[in-house]
């Protein structure tokens, strides 16, 4: 069952677009490589202007005895720039990926991706491995001839752009630092989710509030014919064109964030001609793990999985779950007032050609306080801060919404009272309280 509701809507019309920035931001090959390409680009300027310096000399004052003077020394700093930055750039980022294990063994695996994502980090990594290959290049470009009638360059420019690069490796370290120790700190590591999950909901407000095309009962099952894995997100645009080209109109069958493997249903089509099977499978990006880019319950999988490794034996840290619970109460505030239900994507005619299923609100809601109840109702801290965070929410819940949030605290109170014998002891664990215990 999915259920609307009806209401005023962003004037913004949602456009479908290509998943391939994000892929890019996932991946962490693509900004080091552009760096590399502009180093090779810019060593070759350089050196022609380092000619061009020696030429100018020569015309206007027939002699490079002032160049030769500083030829020597220009070659001796991009010989300490080459050598120096390789060794800096293997310790630093070995030291920083150590550290960010031992985060991702207290926190949670999944927020590695954070620093994947992060842009001051491929910002970073980039400059530091343009720096080493552009004093590289420039050591290759020398002119080692000692004989000022047969001198054809000298690294003027050359060395002043390495230097500049230096500092500007230097300048960005500081910050790659100071922005990892963030990522080392669950509170930022819990609100750069958060952040990241409204952007995903942002997303989903635009799409209009509208019933989905039913199925019929003969519509063709597609079955996926790629590779096995974690349905990542899909490339809505091409979807839509293929469905066009076929006049037909494609049910995705799997969620984005559901495994498939081959034989697995992917797609059912309403229409005379169905695309092939391959076709559709090369729209849809399957990987080992979920990102964030179409995925609406993935940051609450990531905020529920931080909160419930605090509350393991282990960690036994019940402050970190709260702030974790501070983030799903935001994130199910926001969500109160919003359409659930299956995405109707239109073409540029305006007609339905992909309908695309998310969680409701029923899924949302478990996903959001199963788990965190079960582990934490033995930490009064815990249960006192998601007592808090029910009662806001069926404050301010529309009649649709409250029955998920009413179950749910029933479940609380029975969880507490199965854990507490004490009857004092339980009306202290179920007491309402916004930062867990003070």
């Amino acid at each position: 069952m999915t259920d609307r509701q009806t209401g005023p809507r962003p004037p913004v019309r949602y456009r479908p677009l290509s998943p391939l920035r994000e892929h890019l931001r996932e991946s962490f090959w693509f900004a080091p490589l552009l760096a590399c390409v502009a180093a090779v680009l810019l060593a070759g300027l350089t050196a022609e202007l380092d000619e061009a310096v020696v030429s100018q000399s020569v015309a206007d004052t027939g002699s490079v005895d002032e160049l030769l003077r500083f030829n020597s020394a220009a070659k001796s700093v991009v010989s300490t720039v080459s050598s120096a930055m390789l060794t800096f750039i293997g310790v630093v980022f070995s030291i920083s990926l150590v550290a960010l294990q031992m985060a991702a063994s207290q926190f949670s695996p999944r927020v590695l991706r954070l620093y994947v994502r992060s842009r001051l980090t491929k910002a970073a990594f980039s400059v530091c491995l343009a720096t080493f290959l552009f004093a590289l290049l420039v050591q290759f470009s020398y002119d080692d001839s000692t004989d000022p009638a047969k001198l054809t360059s000298v690294p003027v420019f050359s060395s002043v752009v390495a230097v500049v690069l230096v500092v500007l490796s230097l300048a960005l370290f500081v910050l790659y630092v100071q922005s990892t120790m963030r990522l080392l700190r669950v509170p930022h590591v819990i609100d750069r989710v958060a952040n990241e999950s409204m952007a995903v909901l942002l997303q989903y407000r635009l799409m209009p509030a509208e019933p989905a095309p039913p199925a019929p009962a003969e519509a063709y099952t597609l079955l996926h014919e790629g590779r096995s894995g974690v349905l990542r997100d899909v490339n809505i645009g091409r979807l839509l064109r293929i469905a066009r080209k076929h006049d037909a109109v494609l049910h995705l069958v799997p969620r984005i964030g559901d495994f498939i493997a081959p034989g697995t249903p992917i797609v059912r089509v309403a229409g005379e001609r169905p695309p092939r099977s391959r076709r559709i499978a090369q729209a849809l990006n399957v990987g080992v793990d979920r990102t964030m880019h179409q995925d609406l319950s993935f940051g609450f999988r990531q905020l529920v999985d931080i909160a419930i490794r605090a509350l393991s034996p282990a960690v036994n840290d019940p402050t970190t779950a709260v702030q974790a619970v501070d983030r799903i109460h935001q994130l199910l505030a926001t969500l109160l007032h919003e359409s659930f239900g299956d995405l109707c994507h239109r073409d540029r005619h305006g007609a339905v050609r992909l309908v695309e299923p998310v969680p409701g609100w029923s899924s949302i809601v478990d996903l959001a306080f199963t788990e965190i109840r079960l582990c934490g109702a033995g930490h009064p801290q815990v249960t006192r801060r998601l007592t808090a965070a029910l009662d806001d929410l069926l404050r301010i819940a529309p009649d649709l919404r409250r029955p998920e949030l009413l179950e749910q605290q029933v479940l609380l109170v029975r969880a507490v009272t199965q854990e507490q014998g004490d009857p004092e002891v339980r009306a202290f664990a179920l007491r309402p309280d916004r930062q867990g215990i003070g």
